[in-house]
């Protein structure tokens, strides 16, 4: 038990150092925020893979006291501040590392059937270069969305160096306090014929009927499913109709990703909430 926690903190460590010193990046704040982003994402891939028996939920854990105690520095009277100062960015700079690591794995496998996951600020990026190929009212949709931090990914098809996006994921390490706030939006996206996924961390609170209900729908309280699939990283199988758990390969997820492609470029008419990958 102790060799992975042993492994989760000294590469936290190292690949942060290794980050650090060889950013171009000049201010120290700058340097510091790139460098802990890329440890949290590079010492849980390296972690899961090689203990692969081990929660992905507690190797983030375990890695965030690795960034704890790398912000925290030595135990003194200042400790109180930048215990604070270490949470605040775990959450930001995990959830934004999150999000990159589903993008940068997914993308490893999706690259030789033209599919890519694009992050917000990349779409943005795109349909501001006038690179985005869907009709105006998708454009003018998916501005919204952006406007509003709704999804955290994209899917796109690629073509000739531009992008037709099909699709909306939900990246969350943990959306215990925000899945009823995030089913709306996915709802939202389904209504407009695009694929809507969500890809969770901790699923621990999906084992709970209510939450169940919340994905999969056929329920007094949630008449329809919140999204058409959502993944969960872990070892244990909890799969419930339209929950899949996933490993660090993510297999199912890039095999949904493809078969949606296909459906929503062939047969988007019929993409409502109803379809299922």
């Amino acid at each position: 038990m102790n060799d992975f926690k042993n492994f989760c903190i000294s590469e936290y460590k190292r690949i942060f150092e290794e980050q650090y010193s060889s950013s171009e990046l000049k201010k120290p704040d700058d340097k510091r925020k790139f460098a802990q982003k890329k440890a949290i994402k590079l010492a849980s891939i390296n972690a899961m893979k090689l203990f692969p028996n081990i929660e992905p939920a507690d190797i983030w854990k375990t890695i965030y006291i690795s960034h704890v105690n790398n912000v925290s520095g030595i135990v003194d009277q200042e400790i109180i501040r930048k215990v604070i100062s270490a949470d605040n960015s775990w959450k930001k700079s995990s959830g934004h590392a999150f999000e990159e690591m589903i993008r940068d794995i997914g993308n490893l496998h999706l690259k030789e059937h033209n599919i890519k996951l694009l992050l917000q600020k990349e779409l943005s990026y795109e349909l501001h270069n006038d690179n985005v190929i869907n009709e105006v009212r998708d454009i003018s949709w998916l501005k919204e969305q952006i406007s509003t931090s709704i999804f955290d990914l994209y899917l796109a098809i690629e073509k000739d160096g531009k992008f037709l996006i099909y699709g909306c994921i939900q990246s969350k390490t943990s959306i215990r306090d925000r899945v009823t706030r995030d089913r709306e939006p996915s709802i939202n996206a389904m209504k407009a014929f695009f694929v809507s996924f969500a890809i969770v961390l901790d699923g621990d609170f999906l084992r709970l009927p209510k939450f169940q209900n919340m994905v999969n729908g056929n329920s007094p309280e949630f008449d329809i499913n919140g999204w058409h699939n959502m993944y969960v990283l872990t070892n244990s199988n909890i799969d419930n109709d339209r929950i899949k758990t996933i490993d660090i390969s993510m297999e199912s997820f890039v095999n949904d990703c493809i078969i949606s492609s296909e459906y929503w470029t062939n047969q988007r008419q019929w993409l409502d909430h109803k379809w299922k990958p």
